[in-house]
């Protein structure tokens, strides 16, 4: 099956089922601190169940090492696959555990083991994803095609986000502790079969064939990327960090800044029309890259970040909501360049047989210890400092700094040929 509408389908669906998790287990976490971590102080409740939360992302390069090597080797219909029964799996089985009460320690040990689980299969899903996508699309619409898994993202923490919001509606305090709460997470179940059964049918990429007839498919690529392609590594990386630091910022630090000064309902309804306007933005930053070039939209986004972090802030915390709407708006359109700009430089950085691996090792690398603690370090900082404006220079400090980087050394590649031997690919533009 190699239909352009069934590629996008199979590939699209593994990526929302990563972020709708995402967004409903930021959704719920005060009620599975009480769920799982019952220590009669609220706070510690919640502490410990993000810090649960975040052990995904420790897990994340791991994750893009073994599925990064796994498409490289295999396919990457193999690795594509993999990493949906893994999320899906074990989103659903978050969804039946047992609560503290039930199984006294082993409920939170097991709420561990399942969080790795899907640090491990969401370190390899996004890059995956985006190489599929790319080494199918037409060389003049790799951008926009690849624009198009940002968007899902965008549009899979609001359906999260409103799922929650719903059943907090429709339930009592105490039908959400006790059962609401696992029915968002088991949704995963019909979304992870659906994508399965999607990407078990679709044939292995022209570029990954191509790779494989020409018995140019590495034995090792995750140690072939280190020896080769360090450079490469080390700059996809940064595109990764100021990609994930403001995408984290925009889905969570700004709704609990917003949270701070206002309801949680409205936060939620602001931060979910903002999510949107990034969605419906994304396709048209893939657009502007296919005729512009990748460099241009790159470096405009992280420098635009720099310039506009602390009004941005300033906008957020106002406690209006339509300033704090006209804020996340203004920063979504940035965003939406870098999200889609790393989606698609990630994978035309790299040669063909380590194109998996490098992108996944490095977009985890970024994404996962760096960006999934912008908001921990955003609140950390406000805290110790007392200014509200910490974090906009945190993340300001960031942007500048990859912006002056990618402006100096991201090569343009939007007219790099994908399936091309690793032996002739340039590291200048």
């Amino acid at each position: 099956m190699r239909s352009p509408s069934a590629v996008v389908a199979a590939t699209l669906v593994g990526n929302f089922t990563e972020w709708f998790d995402f967004a409903v287990y930021g959704a719920v976490a005060v009620t599975l601190g009480r769920v799982f971590f019952p220590t009669g102080d609220s706070v510690a409740s919640l502490l410990a169940s993000l810090a649960v939360f975040g052990i995904a992302f420790v897990f994340r390069p791991l994750g893009g090492a073994l599925l990064g090597s796994l498409g490289d080797r295999r396919g990457r219909r193999v690795a594509l696959s993999t990493a949906v029964i893994g999320i899906s799996g074990a989103t659903t089985l978050i969804g039946l555990l047992p609560s503290y009460a039930t199984i006294g320690f082993w409920a939170p040990l097991l709420l561990v083991l399942l969080r790795c689980v899907q640090g491990l299969s969401a370190g390899g899903e996004w890059t995956s994803a985006s190489a599929f996508l790319a080494e199918y699309a037409p060389p003049g619409r790799r951008g926009f095609r690849a624009s198009l898994i940002s968007a899902s993202g965008g549009l899979a923490i609001v359906a999260g986000t409103g799922s929650v919001l719903l059943l907090e509606n429709l339930l009592t305090p105490a039908q959400m502790q006790s059962w609401g709460w696992r029915l968002p997470f088991l949704l995963a179940a019909p979304l992870g079969l659906i994508g399965l059964y999607l990407r078990l049918r679709l044939d292995e990429t022209p570029v990954y064939r191509s790779l494989r007839a020409r018995d140019e498919v590495a034995a090792t690529p995750v140690r072939t990327a280190l020896r080769t392609e360090r450079r490469t590594l080390v700059l996809a990386f940064a595109c990764a960090a100021v990609t994930g630091v403001g995408f984290y910022y925009l889905a969570t630090y700004f709704t609990n800044a917003m949270s701070a000064t206002g309801n949680r309902t409205a936060s939620l309804a602001v931060s979910s029309i903002a999510l949107l306007f990034y969605a419906a933005i994304c396709p048209v930053a893939g657009w502007v890259s296919d005729r512009a070039g990748r460099r241009p939209v790159y470096v405009g986004g992280a420098l635009a970040h720099a310039v506009l972090a602390v009004p941005v802030l300033l906008l957020v915390g106002s406690g209006s909501p339509g300033l704090a709407l006209l804020g996340m708006c203004l920063f979504a359109v940035p965003q939406a360049c870098l999200n889609v700009m790393s989606s698609i430089v990630l994978v035309e950085l790299f040669p063909a047989r380590t194109r998996s691996s490098g992108s996944a090792l490095a977009y985890s690398l970024g994404v996962g210890p760096i960006a999934g603690t912008a908001p921990l370090v955003a609140a950390a900082l406000a805290a110790a400092t007392g200014s509200p404006l910490a974090p906009a220079l945190y993340l300001a400090v960031i942007a500048a700094a990859v912006g002056l980087v990618l402006a100096r050394k991201l090569p343009e590649t939007s007219a790099r040929p994908l399936g091309e031997p690793a032996a002739v690919t340039a590291h200048t533009a």
